[in-house]
């Protein structure tokens, strides 16, 4: 049966608890243990010409060795967690990897140092035709987040503390809303339940389910509150520490982009919050009530009559990334052929969709839950997208392959789109409908919710920074974003003033902002779609694409983006991947007009 289809992970290591992948693990160590040591004994300045150069070559390559080693170890350690979570061996797995992932962050802060007390003679090395050339961007940006760096001993010191500190009030975060409950209709319910019973078709189970997740938001909402005030509270002070002026700046630096990047993203945005609010306005319509609730923002407008098989959606989704790309549709089925998927839900493997890359053996592993419907079959070309991605940047050395998350999403967005494309060409216009209202829902998640999380998580920085904030005074601001995003598209007397709560990337500290560079992904693809709409069947833009996400790790966006004609600091290019939205906000239009 297709249910007992599972990913095939043999080829990394034999198991979780086995002696190859024990040994990996104290390999690693002792290569980390080594990388230090020699960056310890070295002196600036003691080494010049070809010394120099054969010793920063030698350097560079063993970190990324020890890069590759703890990539692949974390990766197939929490792919062996995600599928069966009380696996104790999996566990004992994940701690592991988590703790030789300390360990390198140590390694990390001696490269960077090495590279910053050096900085002259490396650069001298990535002049054109020199050794380095390739690494010209990445080891400026090293020398500037050096920079930004406290002394070696202090790093440390942080990155122990924040295992107990930060990670812990992420951790609690996390373990509240896996097990808090309320009861509902006579059962005890999760809020993750309640949650996923936003989606039910009966607006009274809709509007249930929200008061009693409230409900548990509210029960714990100290508690919420004090981790997040300790999460954003550590990040404030070491910001300041390492001499960033804001955190927005910091993750402007780390997603690769300028200030004028995000603004001219999240200003187009704002421009175009009436389509928005008109497709708000559509589905209400198409729900027959006057306006939305909260609770109504995932109602179903109709129930889908077509189901896929796993064998169906394997067929859809080879034919639509062959028909743009036909290395691209031989790389999807063979990762069906071999494997490399898991994609049935069962008990003890968690929820949600993920691609991970496994590094040493060059090869993805793509996690689903598919559930027979149409956001399965996107699901599924949404995350071999990624992998895709992983498999251009592939033969690059591990600095040259680390993209950032503004650039995470490019192969994804595109190649869901182009699979979306193809099930509405040949959907009735009932099932169009449903298609096209599920993108313009997501699309409004990504844009508009995303837009008021960042509203909300730069005035939490700036208030945070005058002192601790009460539940009341969180929940005041997440309703002010929220009003401000979504207008009069939403009911204002049914805001969710605990989403502060609900999202665990608000106590992730490792990055503040987490949310614009979902809106970037998704535009950004759109706006790449248009450039391939232009240049029309003469040109194939697939290989620009692909030249395009070869590169991703090795220049800032702005870089990646010009090479295939895209101007990422002009509104006017965000502005055609908002043109799309609207052209099919103008399809939804005339679809509910027809019912």
């Amino acid at each position: 049966m297709e249910e007992t289809i599972r990913w095939d992970l043999s080829n990394i290591y034999p198991s979780i608890d086995s002696k190859q992948y024990t040994a990996a693990l104290e390999n690693t160590a002792r290569d980390i243990e080594e990388f230090e040591k020699t960056l310890k004994g070295y002196k600036p300045g003691t080494l010049s010409g070809k010394e120099f150069e054969a010793f920063a070559v030698q350097v560079i390559r063993h970190y990324e060795a020890i890069i590759d080693s703890c990539t692949t170890a974390s990766a197939y350690a929490y792919a062996c967690l995600t599928v069966n979570t009380s696996d104790k061996k999996a566990v004992t797995g994940v701690n592991k990897a988590d703790e030789l992932s300390v360990k390198a962050e140590g390694a990390s802060v001696l490269f960077h140092k090495f590279i910053a007390d050096s900085k002259d003679a490396v650069l001298a090395l990535t002049a054109k035709g020199c050794v380095l050339e390739e690494y010209g961007f990445v080891l400026k940006e090293t020398i500037t987040e050096a920079a930004h760096m406290m002394s070696p001993e202090m790093e440390n010191l942080a990155s122990d503390l924040n295992r107990t500190g930060c990670d812990a009030f992420s951790r609690l975060q996390e373990s509240i809303s896996s097990v808090a409950s309320a009861e509902i209709g006579g059962e005890m319910k999760t809020v993750i339940q309640l949650r996923t019973m936003a989606t039910d078709p009966d607006r009274a189970v809709r509007k249930k389910a929200y008061d009693a997740e409230v409900s548990i938001w509210k029960e714990h909402e100290v508690a919420f509150a004090a981790a997040l005030n300790g999460v954003k509270g550590s990040c404030l002070t070491l910001e300041k520490r390492r001499l960033w002026n804001d955190p927005l700046e910091h993750a402007a630096f780390l997603s690769r982009v300028n200030m004028k990047v995000i603004d001219a993203l999240t200003g187009t945005i704002e421009k175009n919050f009436p389509t928005f609010r008109r497709y708000l306005h559509l589905k209400a319509k198409a729900l027959g009530i006057k306006q939305l609730a909260y609770w109504d923002l995932f109602a179903p407008i109709g129930e889908s009559a077509r189901k896929w098989t796993y064998e169906e959606a394997q067929k859809f989704i080879v034919e639509q990334y062959t028909a743009f790309n036909p290395k691209q549709g031989a790389f999807v089925q063979n990762a069906f052929d071999k494997h490399w998927i898991d994609p049935f839900p069962r008990a003890g493997k968690t929820g949600g969709a993920y691609d991970t890359y496994m590094p040493d053996v060059k090869e993805s592993r793509v996690f689903a839950n598919f559930n027979y419907d149409y956001d399965g079959v996107f699901t599924l070309s949404h995350e071999l997208g990624h992998a895709w991605h992983d498999r251009i940047v592939s033969t690059r050395p591990a600095l040259l392959r680390a993209y950032p998350m503004t650039l995470a999403e490019t192969a994804s967005i595109f190649g869901e789109f182009t699979v979306f494309k193809g099930a509405v060409a040949e959907a009735s216009d009932c099932e169009k409908a449903i298609l096209i209202e599920n993108y313009l829902s997501s699309a409004t998640q990504t844009c508009v919710d995303i837009l008021a999380r960042f509203y909300f998580e730069r005035n939490l920085f700036e208030e945070r920074a005058k002192g601790e904030l009460v539940p009341s005074e969180l929940c005041e601001m997440m309703v002010a974003a929220q009003k401000k995003a979504y207008g009069d598209g939403l009911d204002p007397d049914t805001i969710h003033p605990y989403m502060w709560a609900v999202k665990g990337h608000y106590y992730n500290a490792g990055y503040s902002f987490y949310n614009y560079p979902y809106a970037f992904g998704q535009l950004f693809g759109l706006g790449l779609f248009k450039e391939a709409q232009k240049n029309g069947s003469s040109h194939p833009f697939c290989e620009d694409l692909n030249r395009m996400l070869s590169i991703t790790g090795q220049y800032d966006a702005m870089t990646v983006a010009a090479t295939g004609g895209c101007d990422i600091q002009s509104p006017e290019f965000w502005q055609e991947g908002l043109d799309i939205i609207a052209d099919y906000t103008d399809q939804f239009e005339e679809l509910v007009a027809k019912k």
